[in-house]
């Protein structure tokens, strides 16, 4: 079997959900977090802090380089992700809508090497 990474993408900009749709969401991400578990193919899953929270290491001559921010500002950024053991692309598919549907959210599934 085959791993993917299925990367939630955020918008950087823009207002949050209300707290509302932020329970309903949450409550359809548990969901999806127990069906991949219950069928066998969750591997591991987490949620990351806002793009300011990061700090990036970059190669400076024989040095490094290091500065509060992530590596790139852009309109959207990694949120959060999912790590499934699938068969073949088609099933991290599958699970990938299953994603945008609890997320409301892009999602980009890529293979591990």
């Amino acid at each position: 079997m085959k791993q993917y990474l299925l990367s939630v993408v955020e918008p950087s900009t823009g207002e949050p959900p209300t707290a509302e749709e932020m329970e309903r969401i949450t409550a359809r991400v548990e969901e999806l977090d127990r069906a991949v578990k219950e069928a066998g193919v969750w591997v591991f899953n987490g949620g990351l802090h806002q793009p300011g929270t990061a700090t990036t290491l970059r190669p400076k001559g024989d040095d490094v380089l290091i500065t509060d921010g992530p590596y790139a500002e852009g309109k959207e950024h990694l949120g959060g992700f999912m790590v499934l053991r699938c068969e073949d692309l088609d099933e991290a598919l599958e699970w990938a809508r299953r994603a945008v549907a609890a997320t409301t959210l892009p999602i980009e599934v890529r293979p591990f090497r």
